[in-house]
């Protein structure tokens, strides 16, 4: 049963991979962090994210993937409160003009702001768990690598994995996204990454606009 449990895993991890290095809307959350507020606050968003991931994991185990992926109206509930997020940040991001790398201060909208550990790590959390996407995802995989005999327990194990998994490879990146080297350059051309992650960040929403419940 373990062997069973191992390969099942290791399906998962094969899929997940991938999914893991596509850049989307939580790729652009965590560079912005780790170029704007610094490695600490990409770290945090970082785990955001993470948690977020489980709580799409738990909730698909337990059946509630299902009945949000079959309710049309909830479905459409949880998108556009995605879709409003997305945008929000990205008007934020817009407006935010060039970034003082140096002493972490954001003028114009972003001004005087100092982003605390709590809404780091909520920026992560709520971009994340506002996307119905993974939820269609963890179903797709979760019904057709691991069966239906396995423990939901085990399950959660894997999703705990997964997120572990997303975890780390966003703490890399913000590592990556902080060395001195990375923060000057990035500094030479701040207004235009902020204006650059700001049409990102409203793109992705606008593509999110889009996704139908199937």
């Amino acid at each position: 049963m373990t062997h069973q449990y191992l390969i099942e895993l290791a399906s998962l991890m094969a899929i997940f991979s991938f999914a893991i290095v596509v850049p989307g809307a939580d790729t652009a959350m965590v560079m912005r962090q780790a170029i704007v507020h610094g490695r600490k606050a990409a770290i945090l968003t970082s785990f955001g994210i993470g948690t977020a991931l489980m709580f799409h994991v738990t909730y698909t185990i337990l059946g509630l993937g299902l009945i949000i992926s079959k309710s049309i109206m909830l479905f459409n509930v949880i998108k556009w409160a995605g879709v409003a997020y997305l945008i929000y940040i990205g008007i934020q991001s817009l407006r935010a003009g060039a970034t003082d790398l140096d002493t972490g201060v954001v003028p114009s909208a972003e001004k005087g702001a100092t982003q605390s550990a709590f809404k780091g790590f909520a920026l992560g959390f709520m971009a994340n768990a506002l996307n119905p996407k993974p939820v269609f995802f963890f179903l797709s995989i979760f019904s057709t690598v691991v069966s239906h005999d396995t423990p939901a327990a085990v399950k959660l194990g894997y999703g705990l994995i997964m997120a572990s998994c997303l975890i780390a490879w966003f703490v890399a990146v913000s590592f990556f996204l902080t060395t001195p080297a990375m923060r000057a350059a990035f500094g030479r051309a701040s207004k235009w990454i902020n204006r650059a992650s700001g049409a990102v960040f409203i793109a992705f929403g606008l593509k999110l606009a889009t996704e139908k419940a199937g």
